[in-house]
């Protein structure tokens, strides 16, 4: 089977679509080495075919969508480290091969999505759990630029923007998007019904609902119990579908480098978040194939 030939909007049009899960601890259980600032994207540099092999076992476990290793690699923060341009364009780059690769591979069709992650990821501080990163939308929108053309110059089937934390820097984003044709999601993380710099979802979900390629909305790397609340007010801004893809309810401490699980697991509700307009569900943070495997399983949306 050969990647998806179709698009993923069309296949959206028709139902639901699962999504892979945490890349960083399906890394972390294959003995990779996720310390230091670069996180997964250092893993991508030193030991690509860790990532080969992390997508692999997303497809093997149902999944519909490959994520790109590239959330964490900003040409500033490789620089920082040694890497010129050439080098860190090579390497977002090698992210949608790697994908690509998996996805051919795959027994069922497979889309692959170019992981553009906030500004605050490179920062490798936490920063995408605050945002109000001080920078202006013209500064923010600078920065994504290179990052969003060299990883459409790979040929990735669409463009996630992910783990957005503020209104200001989906504006940036979706200001980078119209200057391509590119498709893409734009996903909030989110927490008590606010983006997580604090804005109301409903300004922040508005901003994307006029922007024609913009072929899903939604949230990511938020505990579970958020997403049917932002669903519901994503829902009442726009009839595009919607997508959800949440941590296993642990709280990242950036202090430490550490997650602080859950005091217990609750089963999702993931029918629930069908009805409410979902489209596109997978898992993020410490959601691993097991997971996805158990979405494939479960009820599906229409």
């Amino acid at each position: 089977m050969t990647r998806a030939s179709g698009s993923l909007a069309g296949a959206l049009a028709r139902g639901t679509v699962v999504l892979d899960g945490g890349l960083s601890n399906q890394l972390a259980d294959q003995g990779c080495d996720l310390s230091g600032g670069l996180w997964t994207a250092r893993v991508l540099t030193e030991r690509p075919e860790q990532v080969a092999a992390a997508h692999t076992a997303y497809a093997r476990a149902g999944a519909q969508v490959l994520t790109t290793a590239s959330y964490q690699v900003g040409y500033e923060a490789f620089a920082a480290r040694g890497h010129d341009r050439r080098a860190t364009t090579a390497l977002l780059h090698r992210s949608v091969a790697l994908a690509a690769r998996a996805a051919e591979a795959a027994g069922h069709e497979v889309w692959v999505a170019a992981s553009v992650g906030p500004y605050g990821a490179v920062l490798a501080d936490g920063s995408e759990y605050r945002g109000r990163y001080g920078l202006t939308v013209r500064q923010l929108a600078a920065f994504h630029r290179p990052r969003v053309e060299a990883l459409l110059a790979a040929g990735p089937d669409v463009l996630a923007l992910e783990t957005v934390p503020d209104p200001d820097e989906a504006e940036a984003l979706l200001t980078v998007l119209a200057e391509t044709r590119a498709p893409a999601w734009l996903s909030y993380t989110v927490a008590g019904g606010r983006t997580r710099s604090g804005a109301p979802l409903s300004e922040a979900f508005a901003l994307a609902v006029s922007a024609p390629q913009v072929i899903a909305l939604g949230v990511n790397c938020c505990d579970p119990a958020d997403v049917l609340p932002a669903l519901e007010t994503a829902s009442a801004a726009t009839a595009k579908p919607l997508l959800a893809y949440p941590n296993d309810g642990s709280v990242w401490d950036a202090a430490t480098g550490t997650w602080h699980p859950p005091a217990a697991h609750t089963p999702w509700p993931t029918a629930a978040w069908y009805r409410a307009g979902a489209r596109l569900v997978g898992g993020c943070c410490r959601v691993g194939p097991a997971g996805i495997t158990e979405l494939t399983r479960g009820p599906r949306g229409a």
